[in-house]
């Protein structure tokens, strides 16, 4: 596959810029897998899309207030991204928008940090002097990490709508969107419904913003993120598999992180164990998918990885055929805009 396969033609209005009134009035393009089939629902209708053995797993990660001003000793304004922490005298990775210098001071809200080294693609190692925790601190003095395709200052309200309703694990830099659609009443829907849920963790990082770059996409890395699959979203999937239920991955986050766990058990699609650490997992088309039988996700970015990700699961052209299909049904797209269910074959 080559960088200009993953390629569509988006009209920028269609780029969401703010949330729907409700978190469930976002439309729901359905794709089969098996056939190409198209039809349009809402996210309000889950309930009636999904079976009663179905087993929804979603990722709890919580987004952490990660953006900061600092300022140089000179004066000069930097713009910082808290990352993730690295252990050791409060070390961060910290992605930077400004010129800073190895040894040098940085200025900030409260406290100041200095520059440890650069660690490449505008990352740096950050060593910190708050007096207190950073994640308590930057609560205080940082902003909501709004992605850059949604071009306004993040508002009060953000801090609440970028945030799933089961975001409870802090450490991401970006909301995981496909969780961003449910309420408490579609859950409570579900629960009726009889489709069952569990929760795994991926941190989300600056890495899922970063561009596919060059034609050899088999050689692109990315940016490790830390994820968990615990013992109970083990035991709850093997249960799904046994009433032969669907694995409905809830973004592109939990296939990730699902999978990651399955790579490292050497799992095939029963014998999921727990696990946890860093993952690069890069899915591409021709990955044998272990753990996720369906998928419902946002819309994504022109010539990303995570379009690649669908690719890989519903096929290329069924996939950019849905998203053309989308465009010209006014759908809108990315972090605040609507989604799509991908069905496959009962498990």
């Amino acid at each position: 596959m080559r960088l200009a396969d993953l390629d569509y033609a988006l009209p920028p209005e269609l780029v969401a810029q703010a949330p729907p009134a409700e978190r469930t009035d976002a439309r729901l393009l359905v794709l089969d897998r098996q056939t190409g089939a198209r039809s349009h629902a809402g996210v309000a209708d889950l309930p009636d899309l999904l079976r009663p053995d179905d087993l929804l797993v979603l990722n709890d990660t919580r987004v952490i207030a990660a953006r900061v001003a600092g300022r140089r000793p000179s004066g000069g304004r930097l713009e910082l991204l808290f990352v993730r922490p690295l252990g050791g005298d409060g070390e961060w990775e910290v992605l930077v928008r400004g010129t800073p210098r190895a040894g040098e001071r940085v200025h900030l809200p409260e406290g100041h940090g200095d520059w440890v080294a650069a660690l490449g693609d505008g990352r740096w190692r950050l060593r910190l002097a708050l007096g207190g925790p950073t994640l308590a601190w930057l609560e205080q003095v940082g902003e909501v990490p709004l992605p850059p395709y949604i071009r306004r200052p993040a508002a009060a309200a953000d801090r609440e709508r970028y945030q799933s309703i089961f975001a409870r694990e802090p450490g991401a830099v970006a909301a995981p969107t496909a969780s961003l659609h449910f309420d408490a009443a579609l859950v409570a829907a579900l629960e009726a419904r009889g489709v069952q849920r569990t929760l795994v963790t991926l941190h989300v990082g600056a890495g899922t913003f970063q561009p596919l770059r060059g034609e050899e996409l088999a050689t692109h890395t990315l940016h490790a993120e830390r994820a968990a699959v615990g013992a109970a979203a083990c035991a709850a999937i093997a249960a799904a598999r046994a009433r032969r239920g669907r694995v409905v991955a809830v973004g592109t986050t939990v296939v990730r992180a699902l999978e990651s766990a399955a790579l490292a058990a050497g799992a095939e699609r029963r014998a999921l164990t727990p696990w946890a650490g860093d993952t690069g997992l890069f899915i591409t088309p021709g990955f044998a998918f272990r753990v996720c039988d369906a998928l419902l996700t946002n819309f994504h970015l022109p010539e990303s990885s995570l379009l690649m990700l669908v690719c890989a699961f519903a096929g290329q052209g069924a996939v950019l055929a849905a998203y053309a299909h989308a465009v010209r049904a006014r759908y809108r797209f990315f972090s605040y805009g609507d989604a799509m269910l991908i069905t496959r074959r009962a498990a």
